[in-house]
This record gives structure tokens, C-alpha cells and sequence, in this order.
């Protein structure tokens, strides 16, 4: 259960080496986290994760993920929660894709679809059912502002966000009363070691930003938060440019 100041005391994150999970551990760590999750795909990157964690002081074990593969996650997921409540899951992988291959790719275009929005709408719905089973829990997941309005630059990317973004709004609804708490968190572009091109984008913010961001919501019990802040009147005015506007404003 949480502590007196709200901090999870398991957590467990959908996309173990994500640079955005990752972030968010180190500080819920800091502030009494005890046992963390890291769930994704085999590799030296995700031992690496784990080790770095550990040596935060926390108690860190790695489980098979794939996106892709959805009729592992029940099986895969469910033994995580049968080993002691979760207070937190983070639901936080996600591919970018390539747009510019993709539109000539549609078996590419496919996989971000599937990995973004199917994949999700699966690890969701078997996290939502056990954190409901047990009673209480959050669940954050990690959407985009590129799920506001697509883009012609990024828009296979951004409509597998918008299916993940009105999913998730749902599922807060379908859960509102039961002890579960669901919050969609919308980054603007996020400048990391992986994605230095990026540190050029408008309102663009860091990982650790965006994990502030996540623990003040939870905090506040939120439903919606937007990194930066300013980004929600950004694109409440961007989701009603008349269209011809936005196609000279969106390449």
C-alpha cells in the first residue's frame, strides 16, 4: 500500500527500459518505493535497468514483456500481481516508428499500431482487472500530444497514440468508484540520450520532468496531465485550427 505520503510501495513498469519509466522509479525509489517491475523484452539494456535501481536501494526483478505478444501478457502480468498487491503500474513503451518508411511500409506502419495502441489496450485491460481484484492501485499511462491532433510528419505515430489516449480515458470512467485510479500523462517531444534531435522541438521536456509531473498528479489524484503544463492551452487551440491552417502548420 502507499505511505502516508503517497508514494507507491511496488511498481511496476510496462516498458523497462524506458527512459521516462526509469526516471519515474528512481524518484518514487527515493521516496519509499521498496519493489520495483521491470517488464520488457530480454536484454543487457533491461539488466542493466534493473542493476542501476538496485543500487538505489530497492528490491528490482525483470519479467519477460513483448508488446506484440498478447497472449502472454495474462499469464505473464498475472504472476506479477500474485506475488503481492502493485500500488503503481506504468504503462510506458511505445515505438516512435519511422514515418517516412512506414508510409511505404505497411507491415511497419502495422507493428507501431499494434505495439502503441494493441499492445497497450491488452497490458491495460489485464493490469486494470488485477489492480481492481486487489482493490486499489494506480495505473499511468503514458500517451502524447501527438494523439491530440495527428500530424502529416508523425500521423501513424500519432493515431496509435489517440486510440491509446481515448482507451485509457475509458478505462478511468469504467474504473471511477472502484479504488483505481487511472491518469493519462501527454508529453510533449522528450529530449533524451535517445533522442537528441529533438531538443530543438517547442515545449519540449526531459524524462526526469516528466516523472515530477507524474508524481505531483498522483498526488492530486489526477485524471489528465500535460508536460509541460502550458502545453494544455497549446493544444486546445491547435485542436480547433481550421484545417487548412493546420496542414501548413503540422509538416
Amino acid at each position: 500500500m502507499k505511505d502516508a505520503y503517497g508514494a507507491p510501495q511496488s511498481l511496476l513498469v510496462l516498458g523497462g527500459t524506458s527512459a521516462i519509466g526509469l526516471a519515474t522509479a528512481r524518484r518514487t525509489i527515493a521516496r519509499g518505493t521498496r519493489t520495483v517491475w521491470l517488464a520488457g523484452r530480454p536484454s543487457p539494456a533491461l539488466t542493466g535497468a534493473a542493476d542501476s535501481l538496485r543500487a538505489l536501494g530497492a528490491e528490482v526483478h525483470t519479467v519477460p514483456f513483448d508488446a506484440l505478444d498478447t497472449e502472454s501478457h495474462e499469464e505473464r502480468l498475472g504472476k506479477i500481481f500474485a506475488e503481492g498487491a502493485v500500488d503503481m503500474v506504468l504503462l510506458a513503451f511505445g515505438v516512435p516508428g519511422d514515418q517516412a518508411r512506414d508510409e511505404s511500409d505497411p507491415v511497419a506502419a502495422a507493428r507501431v499500431a499494434q505495439t502503441n495502441y494493441t499492445g497497450a489496450v491488452s497490458a491495460g485491460l489485464v493490469c486494470a482487472g488485477a489492480l481492481q481484484a486487489q482493490g486499489h492501485g494506480s495505473l499511468v499511462v503514458l500517451s502524447s500530444v501527438a494523439g491530440e491532433r495527428a500530424r502529416r510528419a508523425d500521423f501513424i505515430y500519432g493515431s496509435s497514440k489517440a486510440g491509446l489516449d481515448a482507451f485509457a480515458q475509458g478505462l478511468g470512467d469504467a474504473l471511477y468508484g472502484t479504488g483505481v485510479h487511472v491518469m493519462v500523462v501527454r508529453p510533449g517531444s522528450v529530449r533524451s540520450r535517445r533522442t537528441p534531435g529533438r531538443a530543438g522541438a517547442p515545449l519540449a521536456t526531459t524524462p526526469e520532468a516528466v516523472a515530477t509531473a507524474i508524481e505531483l498528479g498522483l498526488r492530486r489524484r489526477s485524471e489528465t496531465v500535460w508536460v509541460p503544463g502550458a502545453l494544455r492551452m497549446v493544444m486546445a487551440a491547435v485542436r480547433h485550427a481550421p484545417r487548412p491552417l493546420f496542414r501548413l502548420l503540422s509538416v
